[in-house]
Formats: C-alpha cells, sequence, structure tokens
C-alpha cells in the first residue's frame, strides 16, 4: 500500500547535517489521519482507504457527511482523502490511526498542494517577460506584454496566448522530495527544499 499522509505546511527552517552543510527544509505537521472507510473490490469496485485529518465541530460538517462519520463512530474531520491500496492488500481497519511512523529519513515522496494564490497579475510576473526597451522615448512601455496579434490576418488573439490574468492557486504535486527527519512525538516532518502552498496550508504526502 502507498503511504499517504494529509497535513499542515507549518513553515521553513533549516539544519545541518553530520558534515556541517546546511539543508533548508519545510516543515509539516503530518496526521496523525484516521481511517473513515475501507473501501473493497466487492463492494466498491475497487480497494481503497478513505483516510481523516483535524478534528471539527459536528455543526461544520453537512447532515450527510455526519450520517457518515457516525456510522464509522469517528469524530467528524476537516478533510476526506480517498488512497487506493493494491488488492486488499491493507491490514487497516476502521478507526486505525495512521501517523508520521509510516515515514522515515531519507524516502522519496511526492508533496501536493494548492500554489499560493496572486490574484490578478501583468505578463512579466506571470510568464516571466523581459519588458520593453527602456530607451528611445518608450515611457509607458517598460511592463507591457508587446504584440499579442496579427493585423488583417488572421485579425483575432490565438488562443493560449500568454497574456496578463489570474496567477497562483493551482493544485502541484512535486515529485522526488527528500524526507530529512521525521519527529513522532509532534508528528512533524522536515522535507529538503520547499513544498507548494502558504503556511497552514492543506498538504498531501505520499510514498510509493
Amino acid at each position: 500500500m502507498s503511504a499517504v499522509l494529509l497535513g499542515k505546511k507549518l513553515g521553513m527552517t533549516s539544519i545541518f547535517d553530520e558534515t556541517g552543510a546546511q539543508i533548508p527544509c519545510t516543515v509539516v505537521e503530518a496526521g496523525p489521519c484516521t481511517v473513515i472507510q475501507v473501501k473493497t473490490k466487492e463492494n466498491d469496485g475497487y480497494d481503497a482507504l478513505q483516510i481523516g485529518y483535524e478534528d471539527i465541530p459536528e455543526k461544520r460538517v453537512t447532515k450527510p457527511l455526519s450520517g457518515h462519520f457516525k456510522k464509522a463512530n469517528i469524530k467528524t474531520k476537516r478533510h476526506l482523502e480517498e488512497v487506493r491500496i493494491e488488492d486488499g492488500g491493507a491490514d487497516k481497519k476502521i478507526g486505525d490511526t495512521i501517523d508520521v511512523t509510516v515515514f522515515a529519513a531519507g524516502d522519496s515522496v511526492s508533496v501536493s498542494g494548492v500554489t499560493k494564490g496572486k490574484g490578478f497579475q501583468g505578463a512579466i510576473k506571470r510568464h516571466g517577460f523581459r519588458g520593453g526597451v527602456r530607451t528611445h522615448g518608450q515611457s509607458d512601455r517598460l511592463r507591457a506584454p508587446g504584440s499579442v496579434g496579427s493585423s488583417s490576418y488572421p485579425s483575432r488573439v490565438f488562443k493560449g496566448m500568454k497574456m496578463a490574468g489570474r496567477m497562483g492557486g493551482n493544485n502541484l504535486t512535486v515529485r522526488n522530495l527528500q524526507i530529512v527527519k521525521v519527529i513522532p512525538e509532534s508528528n512533524l516532518v522536515l522535507i529538503k527544499g520547499a513544498v507548494p502552498g502558504s503556511i497552514n496550508g492543506l498538504v498531501r504526502i505520499s510514498k510509493k
């Protein structure tokens, strides 16, 4: 089964390895996650686990979800995630807890999250354009995108042209990140490098 945990990005720090080299790390509070439902090929057509993360009051979920949690006799959770498993190979049952001990230092993981929203941005910030020249009277072209279409033919702007627009707030997965340290007593995982999302944003850590 793939090891998957939901967590919260707390920020960045750095630690030093045994050679004295500085390693930039992202600190993630991962889990603990509770198994809410076990799906089987006989009942659902495939094998999977549904896990929940972060307790919330019952009044903050819809009545169907409230009934779903009551059926499993588990406190309501803010986030739910489904984890596919191989041919009924899961040894977990409803109510079991999955924590950071499923990971170890040196593991290679993928981290998914929603990137920081930047709002409406121009072409220079959004796409990395260099802007116009600073001389020859170009007083208002410093951060302009330049030409976006042709003249008489085809007399339109092609679909997909890089222009100003909403930037950020997209789902992103960064692969092959390395776990530097696991702190089980605090439910913390230190991951080398940066992961998508803002502070306190939800992230999904998975290991094959």
